[in-house]
């Protein structure tokens, strides 16, 4: 069990350069524009497998001088030379398979294996068969003693309550002989006689080297009170810390799909690699009749002042809408450079194109450009629903005859958290 738990994959950030940094993430586009002629512009290229992913791939770091205007037709700004933070790259489907996670949590003998290890950032939300929960029939408990003198315990068990409630659950984890290395971990189900149902995972662990790392993954089925529709919530939230440095990240995903294609996903970032803080938020919108909203608000900073950020959002229905954006600059003196930019889309072949920088560029003009964008999301209700065999193969208690659920119709809905480490975005405030 020592020998699994050691070497969390440290540091957790993508340093790939001798000044110690990579680039910023790229947005992969779902709306792709392209222009016949001169667009004096700064021009947003993307790639014909970026349109045609979910997300918008648009690069862009700071890596030199401040930008001119007799040079309008760059969209990447140069603006100070300072290496950029490692930011992460965007959402992308989890990679591992199910052997990385199946064999920690499954007995091979006596005793539980841990060959646990910390999350890995920018994975998104796992799938049940990464994760390979196994709940047992019956109700365990034991403990016991390796040759080298490290711990171990497996326990599971089932909860009940009122209105059909039932959890059942295991729990498992050991140390080495001296604590210094430990990891834990949670599974369970739940249900009741609404229709509610969740699985979920919950994991923990450190290292002799004092790296720690938790994750806590989860997907619910229910009901909507209001509309009757059923609905599959999926969420993921991971953080690592390192014991050797000031350093550390943390991240919160969500999916959420109804039963008539709303669908919402989003997610929370935040990481900070010695003096180098970064942060990043993003979320997409279906209202399953055609509305799409999406938008992307990353930021950073380091610990002398120096603070660098953009954002963007899109919104488009029945082939018009808007994208409008910012890319903004402020050094340890507050000098501040920013450029803004927009385009209206009417649906008819025109896009009208404006913005301006602080430098002095200007732009406002209407062409001739195709409009693109997906009305529903690349994963929808069908996909989550065909993903969630487990979840949706939960037994609850039997309901006995004449007993009916209690529904409490008056319930607020449950406030939105703010992730650790979250300030509000630089641009919410002014710089």
């Amino acid at each position: 069990m020592a020998a699994c738990s050691r070497g969390l994959a440290w540091p957790p950030f993508d340093l790939t350069t001798a000044r110690g940094a990579a680039s910023w993430p790229r947005r992969r586009a779902t709306i792709r524009c392209c222009c016949a002629g001169t667009d004096p512009e700064p021009r947003r290229r993307l790639s014909r497998a970026a349109a045609a992913a979910p997300e918008r791939a648009e690069e862009w770091r700071v890596d030199g001088n401040k930008p001119s205007a007799a040079a309008p037709a760059r969209r990447r700004a140069s603006l100070t030379a300072m290496p950029p933070l490692p930011f992460p790259a965007p959402r992308s489907r989890r990679q591992f398979k199910q052997q990385d996670f199946y064999p920690r949590c499954t007995p091979r003998g006596p005793a539980p294996q841990s060959c646990d290890s910390p999350p890995k950032r920018d994975t998104g939300i796992a799938s049940e068969k990464e994760w390979g929960i196994n709940l047992l029939d019956e109700a365990v408990k034991e403990s016991g003693i390796n040759e080298d003198g490290s711990t171990w315990y497996r326990e599971s068990g089932e909860d009940t309550g009122e209105n059909g409630y039932r959890c059942r659950w295991a729990r498992m984890g050991g140390q080495n002989h001296d604590g210094s290395t430990e990891w834990k971990e949670t599974w369970w189900e739940k249900s009741d006689w609404t229709g509610y149902k969740e699985l979920g995972a919950e994991k923990s662990g450190k290292n002799a080297e004092g790296d720690s790392w938790w994750e806590k993954w989860k997907e619910v089925l229910y009901q909507d009170e209001w509309s009757n529709l059923a609905r599959i919530e999926k969420s993921a939230e991971k953080q690592a810390k390192s014991g050797a440095e000031n350093a550390g990240w943390y991240e919160k995903w969500w999916e959420k799909y109804d039963a008539k294609g709303w669908t919402e996903k989003g997610a929370h970032k935040y990481g900070r690699l010695n003096e180098q803080s970064w942060w990043e938020r993003w979320g997409e919108h279906y209202d399953g009749r055609g509305f799409v909203l999406k938008w992307t608000d990353k930021w950073a900073e380091t610990d002398l002042g120096t603070k660098w950020g953009d954002k963007w959002e899109e919104k488009f229905f029945a082939g018009i809408g808007s994208r409008q954006g910012e890319t903004w600059h402020v050094s340890p003196g507050r000098e501040r450079w920013s450029r803004t930019w927009g385009e209206e889309h009417f649906g008819n072949g025109k896009v009208h194109k404006y913005g301006k920088s602080t430098t002095g560029e200007s732009w406002d003009l209407v062409v001739d450009e195709e409009t693109y964008y997906e009305a529903e999301p690349h994963y929808g209700w069908a996909d989550v629903v065909g993903d969630s065999t487990q979840l949706l193969s939960i037994q609850p208690v039997e309901r006995p005859p004449g007993v009916f659920p209690a529904i409490d119709f008056s319930s607020a809905p449950p406030p939105k958290d703010a992730p650790p480490g979250m300030p509000p975005s630089p641009l919410d405030g002014g710089n």
